[in-house]
């Protein structure tokens, strides 16, 4: 997930309210009470139908919960007439009790007010319309006033009737549509077909709008007019809103489609009796991250450039390169997001309007060009969901209706059929804007409860959008609902989750259960063998359990659902993206062994203390993150992989392989080339950066458990230098199968927003480093090698800890270490990572007197310098070359 606002749109929630207000239920002509202003907050939370949470004013004796029986539109101060008629909700002060504070811990300091029992009956409608609540002290006067949160009486009055509520359009026998959806607050729901409008019936236990059409209906479009009071706008408006249900859109996103997903007519040839590839348990996933334009969108020998169905040219050369990977032993493609992205033109959009390879390689004018266009070109990461269950549709040929459906299973079909599992990138931590934003669509139906809600009521975006609430009970029903149906009805065959730790781990348990009751013979697909992994990074309003317990690193070890460890990747490249001198050095970087020029890396004895140091990282990476593996660190000192220190986080925090994925880079920060190049002394040569760059990611394909590496980086894809590029066109995200066509490097200087504080560093670069075919080439031979050598070695693919702990050891941890190599012994395997500029000679003596080789893979493989790489069988001496990773066989 990017770091940068993508949109945002914070929800101011009531308007400044003077008021004098009765003091009982339904007594419009009780004495009034002074009026007080509540500010443009909703600081009381209403947790279920007998309590609110708000924290106590000075002199309150009593407080009530106050809503119009007839609202007016907003007038200046908003005020309530006096002897305007009202309800009221008295409440009385209490106590949270043991299981609220369990639900809500983050209100743990709040006072508790108890809903008289007598006006409980009117919380279902007091629901529906301006809700103000109030503190009194003991002479009526108004000492507190806020609007109210209400997400959890909602969950309270309605969740579990409506969770068992079909929502969307279902179809019966006879073809005929129902068209469901929840909006327990709305005063009017009404279908819009056509631009005619059919009348939908309430379901008062549930809050589900529902109308039943004719077989007719079918493949229409429709949306809803929801009548809603809108905290934003300080009154009730009517909102003609697509369904956040829907599974198939006109262009654009404009309306929802009647449509069936098991129509015939929506499935390409031999989609029914598609053949999965060979199922791998996640501890063997080899993950290939991929986004939909790059894969074609710069590739002249695909027909269809940009769109799902370039993955169906199978002889273009980007469809070689992927079978090629698939051969070798990369198990899923994963994709970036790609289901509806609300930035993105799906028809007509723009490409920058300048001669960009004819510009300078360190020149501005590049990222100008394209970011003068970028608003309105094809080009986004995706991170910004405006519907969570339909295909995108700038990258389908016909973005119109059943297109985009039958375009998506295309490419999985074909994905497949090449041996390669399809992984979706989902973002159901936010949504790309709230309130009444023409963007969103939540929101306008549900105002307040799909969106997280901080203490003064606005919106939280710690995400960089408007973060969403899955600890709620229906979104988070619609995160699992979305999932199963990509998992049934496109055959998806895993799902990386953005930004994972915003989820509870509850949410993400049940997601797993409910593809795990997936079967061939009831829904056409195994669910059993979907892999789940997700950023389970903690910050925000969320982090470390603020709210829930968060589907974080640590506590979703042993649950089957892997999170990207970011300890080895930051040991491997050194520094981080947001270094103020991006040449603070690591392992693959050349810290302490190669120094560059930057004071940023200190001293030698600095450097040399943080290099060993990146060692254990590295090491403790090798084992699969585990937290109860044993080792010695580089310090002589016995300890355990959580013993070791990650910025004051344990380093191993893994319960079994499979807990953690390994990963040098992702589409997220600078590419691995370009890391290096930043890093590397600048007179480094070409086949120097590329040996490097392969030693880089051999930490990861050579681990215990999964690992996932970015499309292009065995290729040494460059971005020129960009460290976020969301954004930034079909020119800095290029993707080059050709190595004639160059890796991207020198293409300008990357786009001014987040990377000109680097342009000084940057500039110099740009017209001094190159690779070339030979370089890229060897490059990419060189990664397969070690994929189809860690898939044939059961070794790399221990089920256990105490496998691990059993067949895995790093023989020279200690004072033997040696600055710059990581020597690992794994069964019969000996692994040698060398990243020095120098030959280096490791000996085990345990190892004297065995026999050991390098490893056929490498022995017969593409690489001429691992092969001579040798061991002396006489004093247990392993020999590997410079900047290189060797593997011996025993035997």
């Amino acid at each position: 997930m990017r770091r940068t606002t993508i949109l945002a749109v914070s929800l101011g929630l009531c308007a400044a309210l003077t008021a004098t207000l009765p003091a009982t239920a339904d007594t419009p002509d009780a004495p009034a009470a002074r009026a007080t202003a509540a500010e443009d907050t909703a600081e009381a939370v209403w947790l279920d139908a007998r309590t609110v949470a708000w924290p106590r004013a000075a002199q309150t004796t009593s407080a009530r919960l106050l809503a119009p029986a007839q609202e007016a539109e907003r007038q200046e101060a908003a005020k309530i007439r006096p002897g305007s008629a009202t309800r009221a909700l008295r409440l009385a002060p209490g106590k949270l009790t043991p299981a609220q504070l369990k639900k809500f811990p983050h209100l743990a300091a709040y006072d508790a007010w108890r809903v008289d029992p007598r006006d409980r009956r009117l919380a279902a409608e007091v629901l529906r319309g301006r809700l103000v609540a109030q503190q009194l002290a003991a002479d009526g006067t108004v000492t507190a006033a806020t609007a109210v949160q209400t997400a959890g009486v909602l969950d309270d009055l309605y969740a579990d009737a409506a969770q068992r509520r079909a929502l969307g359009a279902t179809f019966d026998r006879a073809g005929r549509p129902t068209l469901s959806v929840w909006a327990p607050t709305a005063r009017r729901v009404a279908l819009d077909l056509d631009g005619r409008t059919v009348p939908m019936r309430r379901d008062a236990a549930s809050g589900v709008w529902t109308v039943t059409g004719e077989r007719a209906w079918k493949d229409r479009e429709y949306a809803y007019d929801v009548t809603v009071y809108a905290p934003e706008a300080g009154r009730t408006v009517t909102n003609t809103v697509t369904d956040p249900y829907a599974v198939a859109l006109t262009t654009d996103s404009r309306r929802s489609l009647v449509t069936d997903l098991d129509d015939p007519k929506l499935a390409p040839p031999g989609w029914k009796n598609l053949r999965k590839p060979k199922a791998v348990p996640l501890r063997d996933a080899q993950i290939q991250e991929l986004h939909v334009r790059d894969f074609s969108a710069s590739d002249p020998t695909n027909a269809h450039p940009g769109t799902y169905r370039a993955f169906t040219d199978r002889s273009s050369d980007g469809a070689r390169h992927l079978r090629r990977l698939a051969d070798a032993g990369t198990t899923h493609v994963h994709l970036l997001p790609v289901f509806d992205i609300a930035t993105i033109p799906e028809k007509d959009a723009k490409a920058p309007d300048c001669d960009l390879p004819a510009l300078p390689a360190d020149s501005p004018r590049q990222q100008e060009c394209v970011t003068a266009s970028a608003a309105e070109d094809a080009y986004n990461w995706g991170y910004d969901p405006l519907h969570y269950t339909v295909p995108e549709g700038s990258y389908a040929t016909d973005p119109e209706g059943p297109g985009r459906t039958r375009e998506f299973r295309e490419m999985v079909g074909s994905l497949n059929r090449d041996g390669l599992g399809v992984v979706m990138d989902v973002v159901y931590n936010h949504t790309a804007a709230s309130g009444q934003a023409d963007t969103s669509v939540l929101d306008r139906i549900v105002p307040g409860y799909y969106q997280r809600l901080l203490a003064d009521g606005s919106v939280a975006n710690s995400t960089c959008c408007a973060n969403t609430a899955p600890e709620n009970a229906m979104m988070g029903r619609l995160v699992v609902d979305s999932v199963v149906t990509w998992a049934k009805q496109y055959k998806v065959d895993g799902f990386r989750f953005d930004l994972m730790g915003h989820h509870p781990k509850a949410n993400m348990v049940a997601v797993r259960k409910a593809l795990d009751a997936l079967t061939p013979a009831r829904d056409g697909v195994d669910g059993k063998r979907i892999i789940l992994y997700g950023e389970g990074w903690t910050f925000g309003e969320v982090a470390d359990d603020a709210r829930f317990v968060q589907a974080s690193q640590a506590n979703m070890a042993g649950t089957g659902i892997a999170t990207f460890s970011d300890r080895a990747r930051d040991a491997v490249r050194g520094g981080g993206p947001f270094d103020e001198d991006p040449g603070v050095q690591g392992f693959a970087s050349g810290l302490y062994t190669d120094p560059n020029d930057s004071p940023a890396n200190g001293t030698r004895a600095e450097q040399r203390a943080r290099l060993l140091h990146y060692q254990d990282l590295i090491k403790v990476g090798l084992t699969g993150n585990l937290a109860d593996y044993r080792l010695t660190d580089s310090t002589g000192r016995r300890t355990t992989g959580a013993g070791v220190d990650y910025n004051g986080a344990p380093a191993g925090y893994a319960e079994r392989p499979g807990d953690a994925l390994a990963y040098a880079d992702a589409h997220d920060n600078e590419t691995l080339f370009d890391a290096l190049a930043f890093k590397l002394p600048a007179g480094t040569p070409a086949a120097d950066r590329a040996r490097m760059q392969i030693l880089a990611m051999a930490t990861a394909t050579l681990s215990q458990g999964p690992a996932l590496s970015q499309a292009g980086t065995d290729r040494l894809r460059s971005k020129s230098l960009d460290r976020n590029s969301y954004d930034s066109g079909d020119w800095f995200n290029a993707l080059h199968w050709d190595c004639r066509q160059g890796n991207g490097f020198g293409r300008g200087l990357p786009p001014a927003a987040d990377n000109q504080d680097k342009w000084e560093y940057a500039k110099p670069l740009l017209t001094t480093v190159s690779v070339g075919c030979a370089e890229i080439e060897a490059s990419a031979a060189a990664h397969r090698d070690l994929l189809t050598l860690r898939a044939t070695e059961p070794a790399f693919s221990l089920r256990t800890t105490a496998e691990v702990q059993r067949a895995l050891s790093f023989p020279l941890s200690g004072p033997e270490e040696t600055p710059g190599v990581v020597t690992m012994r794994l069964a019969d395997l000996v692994v040698v990572l060398n990243a020095t500029p120098d030959t280096q000679d490791q000996r085990l003596t345990s190892a004297t007197g065995t026999r050991y080789a390098l490893h056929p893979v490498q022995a017969r493989g593409s690489d001429p310098v691992v092969k001579d790489a040798a061991y002396d069988r006489r004093t247990g001496t392993f020999t590997v070359p410079a900047r290189t990773v060797a593997v011996f066989r025993a035997g």
